[in-house]
């Protein structure tokens, strides 16, 4: 081993929370490239990767996992989100569930399978990690990463796979056709009322417990799934970068200010009310 990969191995075994000696508020700190396994280069193809943010305080604090759709683009989510809630008080870990598997985009293929165990994968990390409340850690995804999130606290084979289980999920207009509902922990599910890529239609059978043909289930299994459908908004609603609406493989993209709004009043409130933190509401 060269004295440069001696150097690298050594910054990759220190604890994350050495980051939390920078004085800078969390709001000003830039997030951390952390590898859930290290290195990336031995752990093959399967590897991840994701970007660390550490709210202020000495912890152990509540903990997010942010899942990106189907287009990639992990970055934007920890910048717009990562950032937000580590100035709530959560640890976030943005993860890349694309890069080191050379998948460009899955917006035509569905859920890529090898992605199915990212969440966990995420999770176990974070549980390892002195800074983080074991018992108090979340899942948000957004589109593709949305189902991924809601299908890891759906009651079934993935949930039961992991010793380390969420408190609660949190999914952005997520594809909700084809979940069962039965879930595990508290769940929030936001989707535009116009979206026509995720449709509203969908997730409201599911919080009604209803399946996809509009069917009422047996009732009373599972955990609550509160809804809250966006008027007036389309799909990637929280994206700046859509105030000028696209089409995108037929579909309607648009940014909406007073849905972005209204769903971190609703993120907050929910996080704060399932896995908590130390900041009073305003």
């Amino acid at each position: 081993m060269t004295s440069f990969a001696r150097f690298a191995a050594l910054l990759l075994s220190l604890p994350i929370w050495s980051a939390g000696a920078d004085l800078a508020p969390a709001a000003d700190r830039p997030p951390r490239l952390v590898e859930l396994e290290s290195p990336l280069s031995q752990a093959g193809p399967q590897a991840l990767q994701g970007f660390l943010r550490l709210p202020d305080g000495p912890g152990p604090s509540p903990a997010v996992v942010l899942l990106h759709g189907c287009g990639g683009a992990w970055r934007g989510i920890d910048e717009r989100w990562g950032k937000r809630l580590a100035e709530w008080g959560y640890v976030t870990l943005t993860i890349d569930r694309f890069g080191t598997r050379g998948i460009t985009n899955a917006c035509t293929g569905g859920l890529p399978p090898q992605t199915l165990h990212d969440a966990y994968r995420a999770l176990n990390f974070l549980v390892e990690q002195s800074l983080v409340d074991p018992s108090r850690v979340a899942v948000v995804g957004f589109s593709q990463g949305a189902m991924l999130a809601l299908l890891s606290v759906e009651r079934g084979q993935l949930e039961r796979s992991s010793k380390e289980k969420f408190s609660a999920a949190v999914g952005f207009y997520p594809p909700c056709l084809g979940l069962k509902g039965n879930m595990t922990v508290p769940t929030l599910i936001m989707v535009g009322e116009l979206d026509d890529w995720t449709p509203a239609k969908e997730c409201r059978n599911l919080a009604e417990g209803r399946d996809d043909w509009g069917i009422s289930r047996e009732q009373g299994k599972g955990a609550p799934i509160e809804l809250i459908v966006h008027p007036g908004a389309y799909h990637d609603f929280d994206i700046p970068e859509f105030a000028t609406p696209r089409q995108f493989l037929g579909h309607h993209l648009e940014f909406n200010q007073a849905a972005l709004d209204r769903s971190i009043d609703a993120l907050r409130k929910f996080l704060y009310a399932t896995i908590g933190n130390k900041e009073k509401q305003p």
